[in-house]
């Protein structure tokens, strides 16, 4: 059985990662991360180790999440200010923030277009890959759904940068 300490050097970024991705704005994101641990260190001992210990810190982050959105409900216009303050933070250069702040709306755009279920496992299988074993138990559904969501994921993240392509196409002079 792991120590508290342990779980939290080992999962802290990836908790991290998977808030981000399913839409949590970067001024909330250490909140909902540290709410995540708080309930992780309440609850260990009722771990009981027969499943995957990352398969249990993602149902108590879906939880936690579902949560923040209900209490903390804020427009999005202001998480996207909050992001591109966390960009230029950390720009190396003001063309190279302004393609990573571009990729970054243009992935939580996409992300955002996506059914909640099929953003999580989008996220958890393309961008953290997780294997479908493991996000199936996370998300307590079988493995056949879970792949179905992650097609759809797939088809519905193709058809949404096709749209941002054919936008940004017509811009163009």
């Amino acid at each position: 059985m792991p120590t508290f300490d342990e779980l939290y050097e080992t999962h802290v970024a990836f908790l991290y990662r998977s808030a981000r991705g399913f839409g949590v704005g970067a001024h909330a994101v250490e909140d909902v991360v540290q709410d995540t641990f708080l309930v992780v260190h309440r609850r260990l001992p009722e771990f009981d180790g027969r499943g995957s210990v990352r398969a249990w810190l993602l149902r108590i982050l879906f939880n936690v999440v579902r949560e923040h959105r209900r209490r903390f409900s804020q427009r999005r216009e202001d998480e996207t200010l909050d992001d591109q303050r966390v960009a230029d933070e950390h720009a190396a250069s003001p063309h190279e923030d302004a393609e990573i702040a571009e990729a970054g709306r243009m992935l939580e755009e996409i992300l955002t277009s996506m059914d909640e279920d099929r953003r999580k496992v989008f996220v958890l299988a393309e961008i953290e890959g997780l294997p479908i074993p493991e996000i199936a138990e996370a998300m307590e559904t079988s493995a056949n759904t879970t792949y179905s969501r992650l097609r759809l994921g797939r088809r519905d993240y193709d058809a949404a940068v096709a749209r941002l392509r054919a936008r940004a196409a017509r811009r163009r002079p």
